[in-house]
């Protein structure tokens, strides 16, 4: 299997590389819990219900570790964290939780393996190739694109 791409034109007109292309991965389709438990089943030897009951229970609890201001590490898969957006304030006095704190977000960094070579490799991404999506793919949206015929790893 291969990571699918289109090709983009920049239509941002302050950019330096306006009206240039670059290549955007596209998914074909959205896989949920309940589909990640069909797989799973398949390949061990506990009952999808069981499975979703445990997936469906991590989201819970990493909802409450993370709120809980933890960092959850998934061994094999990479952690998470809450962060917060804000602007600046002169001061800590005149910091304002109300004028100052834009956003919370989730932060996600991926599993990473040293090889040999010393190079760090998102594990997620061990292995990967890309190819040029094909016309006939049932991509959501249709961006400028030609296919160029292409099929190279990253």
């Amino acid at each position: 299997m291969s990571v699918l791409y289109r090709f983009v034109k920049n239509n941002n007109e302050k950019s330096k590389s306006y009206g240039q292309y670059f290549i955007k991965a596209v998914m074909t389709q959205t896989t949920d819990l309940s589909m990640l438990a069909d797989r799973i089943q398949r390949n061990c030897t506990a009952k999808r219900s069981d499975v979703l009951a445990v997936l469906t229970e991590l989201v819970e609890v990493m909802q409450d570790e993370l709120q809980a201001s933890h960092r959850v590490k998934l061994d094999g898969f990479g952690s998470f964290k809450i962060g917060i957006s804000s602007t600046c304030a002169e001061s800590p006095k005149k910091f304002s939780l109300t004028d100052n704190m834009k956003g919370l977000h989730v932060n996600f960094t991926p599993e990473t393996k040293t090889g040999s070579d010393k190079k760090r490799t998102k594990t997620f991404l061990t292995g990967c190739h890309v190819q040029f999506a094909p016309k006939n793919a049932d991509i959501a949206g249709d961006p400028e694109s030609g296919d160029n015929g292409n099929s190279e790893n990253p």
